[in-house]
């Protein structure tokens, strides 16, 4: 019994002893690079998955290992540690510090809340859509970074507002309750007695209810350690946070431009089949649009129902009214939004600057119509996403919001200097290092697949797969490539992949469209971890998730939208490209062997 409390008492440096020392056969014994990156990637994977080190801490362990087995330098994964995503991140934060401290986050959140309702499968559903609108033009991580503290703002004020609802109403019920007791004494006498012992259960409840959440102080914010007032609100903090990396990644899908990976497709496909030209912003568009819609209400339905329930009765009940809780909610919410009073100027100036920014990010290079990087077109490339949140972050630090004055010896009150909408000191009180370094070691573990050959090999293993029926070659490749997705990058895994899966496509004599299309829109799918894309460590990053509550939730949307994929290939999408003729565009390898 003492040893079973030593184990569980030190059982994360067990843990980490162990993976380390079983899985160590492995580079040891198959003496290859691929073998030594697979290690390190399992290793690193485990301890992800069951937080046996902090998860930074973990994201460190490429830039130990890969220059000890000789697949990266020191120098090479230390730059994988800082990459574009890092600069967009810094402006972003810039724009989200300035949004907090001058409150127009909630001025945002009350509003909406006003508008839509304190219904979390509703709001829920809102939040999803104009996040997937946004991500249509907009990066992934752009959008899930600028929407996640009008979310949190959201969801803290409904639980604010019921807790001041079921404390007024506790209150008002006790007190009709004392009274009706002292009632009963009077006119029944002898009753009282059994009377008291029908009602003491009931007057028991604040108490029974007061163990419920004692009993609910355990689960706490990871990031603040504020206790959550009740199993419910945090259930509904998990399900907005992962709404909102959900829906980001699948409005991603709708555009070309709309996520890395699909115009890494579009550079691919085009190059090697210069004589297609059926791909463009509106064919993708058509596509894709489809799978992106069904995707985000089916997801909406399975996060609802996994955190909260699903009530259809409830949700779409006709001239429902609104119960004495949802109403004291409404009337609070409502008295907070009037305690913020008329707009100031520094939330006007900080509002001016987000659309400025997505007016910039939307209006770069659309891909319908010439974009303003057209102006920098001797660097082709060059001028990013990051480039616009960089310009806009620095405004912040430049643009007075107001002055700072003194009083002279003679009692005169004078101007010395100005306060800018954000300082250094409060910009790094928000800035999320450790989600910096998350992400870096997931771009550093992608790099060492890469330069290790285990992503090439990992790719060679689908050519056996030729043989097998073309529904069945769609449905392994989507899962493999889904699988892939979350350990490696987005860009690493299509990079990989599509000289793979083309040449298996020529050689069966299949319409490379067939497998290539859902393979491109699998690899956005990266749902299950932290690590797996940059919105998903965001939300990560505000503390109500836990690495088991992404797993549960990313392996259902996993699956629905491996499966929506596979709906449309063989309904609108095959229709529209006419999958089912092998294309004159495309080499003709039937009788040759394949590369």
């Amino acid at each position: 019994m003492k040893l079973l409390n030593y184990v569980l008492v030190y059982r994360r440096f067990l843990l980490v002893i162990l993976c380390v020392l079983l899985l160590l056969p492995l580079p040891l014994v198959v003496r290859t690079k691929e073998a030594e990156c697979a290690y390190v990637l399992f290793v690193v994977a485990i301890f992800w998955v069951t937080e046996a080190l902090p998860l930074s801490v973990t994201a460190l362990l490429p830039g130990l290992m890969f220059p000890m087995f000789g697949i990266m330098s020191s120098t090479h994964v230390a730059s994988s540690y800082f990459k574009d995503f890092h600069l967009l991140l810094i402006g972003v934060i810039c724009l989200a510090t300035s949004i907090e401290k001058w409150n127009l986050h909630k001025r945002i959140a009350l509003r909406m809340v006003m508008m839509v309702g304190v219904n979390p499968a509703w709001l829920t559903l809102g939040f999803m859509s104009s996040t997937a609108f946004l991500s249509m033009w907009l990066s992934n991580t752009s959008t899930a970074a600028m929407v996640m503290p009008i979310v949190e703002a959201v969801a803290q004020q409904i639980i604010s507002a019921e807790a001041e609802a079921e404390a007024t109403q506790m209150t008002y019920f006790n007190e009709s309750a004392a009274h009706g007791l002292e009632v009963d004494e009077t006119v029944i006498g002898q009753e009282t007695n059994e009377r008291k012992e029908k009602a003491t259960p009931v007057l028991g409840s604040s108490n029974d209810a007061g163990k419920v959440s004692s009993k609910m102080e355990t689960e706490k914010n990871r990031v603040t350690g504020i206790a959550y007032r009740s199993k419910r609100d945090h259930m509904m903090c998990k399900l907005m946070c992962l709404s909102i990396t959900y829906s980001s990644t699948i409005g991603g899908l709708t555009t070309i431009t709309g996520t890395s990976t699909n115009l890494i497709f579009s550079e691919h496909f085009n190059t090697r089949y210069p004589e297609c030209r059926c791909l463009n912003f509106g064919s993708w568009f058509l596509l894709s649009f489809p799978v992106a819609v069904i995707l985000l209400l089916l997801s909406w339905i399975w996060l609802q129902w996994l955190f909260l329930g699903f009530n259809f009765k409830e949700m779409f009940k006709c001239g429902k009214i609104k119960t004495p809780k949802e109403k004291a909610c409404a009337e609070v919410i409502k008295q907070e939004y009037e305690k913020l009073g008329p707009i100031k100027y520094q939330e006007i100036v900080t509002l001016v600057i987000f659309l400025v920014m997505a007016l910039l990010w939307f209006s770069r290079d659309p891909g319908f119509v010439t974009g303003w990087s057209a102006l920098f077109s001797e660097h082709s490339g060059y001028v990013t996403d990051s480039t616009v949140a960089l310009v806009a972050g620095i405004l912040f630090f430049l643009i007075p919001a107001k002055k700072l004055t003194k009083t002279t010896s003679s009692g005169e009150i004078v101007a010395f200097d100005f306060s800018p909408l954000i300082t250094w000191k409060e910009f790094q009180s928000f800035m999320p290092w450790d989600i910096a370094i998350l992400v870096g070691g997931g771009f550093a573990l992608a790099d060492g697949c890469q330069a290790s050959g285990l992503s090439t090999w990992i790719g060679s293993k689908l050519s056996p797969l030729g043989s097998l029926p073309i529904w069945l070659i769609i449905l392994i490749s989507s899962l493999i490539v889904t699988s892939l997705t979350e350990v490696a990058s987005n860009p690493a895994t299509i990079t990989i992949l599509f000289p793979i899966l083309s040449p298996l496509a020529e050689a069966i004599h299949v319409n490379p469209l067939h497998i290539l299309l859902p393979s491109t829109l699998c690899t956005s799918f990266a749902f299950l971890l932290p690590v797996a894309n940059p919105p998903n460590a965001i939300v990560f990053s505000y503390g109500h998730l836990k690495v088991i509550d992404m797993v549960k939730a990313g392996l259902g949307v996993n699956i629905l939208g491996v499966a929506v994929v596979m709906l449309g290939m063989f309904t609108w999408i095959e229709s529209m490209f006419n999958l089912n003729e092998y294309p004159t565009w495309a080499p003709n390898f039937v009788n040759q062997t394949m590369p």
